[in-house]
């Protein structure tokens, strides 16, 4: 059997849990669309955090399988695949939309047109990183549903519905090709992958955040062996390797120097260049 939570999302499971009715596996796409920008007035990415916080609490009635944000590759899955999520309208009679499928997985992009992140701004979702997506399309394909969108693959913000295709064909469907729906996103959607998706050979910064004290993690462990390996060795003890605390902190700043980096750029909190440099091994 497939994995009902996506390998290596974070869950956080909301409950309301409901069987779909069977049919073809469908997956629909979604972008969030939380501000409403345009070209001459971009606007900041509203923080991924924020909208974890929204479907897990006030927006729960509406939250998808899985949030993905495009720029860090981050997921939280809140409910597990077998089960219907709420991201769609579904008016009385007619299709259920959100159990029109043996699977009915919804899929929510952290993003909205013309949407700012540090000094770029994305007009679509394409134009984003889109990291996260090869992973992300491999567990929806271990569910049953095909790489074929049977309205077309979205390239506007132009609805395009027919009941009938729904009824009768599996794969992907964009918010603005649901019946029932008006909703017109995504506008854009990442293509089809091919090939085998590997693990990083090393494993990838998670950012200068999640370096605080007190962080448990086996990614703290990789990173003390890596250190001590180039000689950067600054720990006053061996108890809680996976912990992040201030010989952490001594020791990467000597690596930072010996990077040649000096002063207030040999703090001792990872940056993504340094961390590269490092070469942890992925864990």
């Amino acid at each position: 059997m497939p994995d009902l939570w996506m390998p290596g999302a974070t869950r956080l499971d909301i409950g309301d849990h409901a069987p779909t009715d069977g049919g073809g596996a469908k997956a629909i796409a979604h972008i969030t669309w939380d501000r409403n920008a345009s070209a001459a007035k971009p606007a900041d990415l509203v923080p991924y955090a924020s909208l974890r916080s929204y479907f897990a609490g006030a927006g729960a009635k509406v939250a998808p399988h899985v949030l993905w944000d495009p720029f860090t590759g981050r997921v939280t899955q809140f409910v597990p695949a077998n089960s219907r999520s709420k991201s769609l309208a579904d008016k009385a009679g007619g299709t259920r939309t959100n159990r029109a499928g043996s699977v009915v997985l919804q899929i929510e992009a952290l993003f909205f047109p013309y949407c700012r992140v540090g000094d770029a701004v994305y007009a679509r979702l394409v134009d984003t990183p889109c990291k996260g997506w090869p992973e992300l399309l491999a567990w929806v394909r271990s569910w049953g549903v095909p790489d074929v969108w049977p309205m077309g693959r979205p390239t506007s913000f132009a609805s395009n519905r027919s009941a009938s295709t729904w009824a009768s064909q599996a794969g992907w469907y964009g918010h603005s090709q649901v019946p029932e729906n008006d909703h017109q996103d995504p506008g854009s959607w990442p293509a089809f992958t091919t090939g085998e998706v590997k693990p990083p050979t090393f494993e990838p910064f998670p950012g200068a955040a999640f370096f605080r004290a007190g962080r448990r993690s086996p990614i703290v462990k990789a990173c003390r062996l890596r250190l001590i390996a180039e000689g950067c060795n600054r720990y006053q003890s061996s108890t809680s390797p996976d912990v992040w605390g201030s010989g952490d902190v001594a020791s990467y700043a000597a690596w930072q120097r010996k990077c040649g980096y000096t002063g207030s750029a040999a703090d001792g909190i990872p940056g993504k260049t340094s961390w590269d440099k490092l070469k942890v091994p992925n864990v």
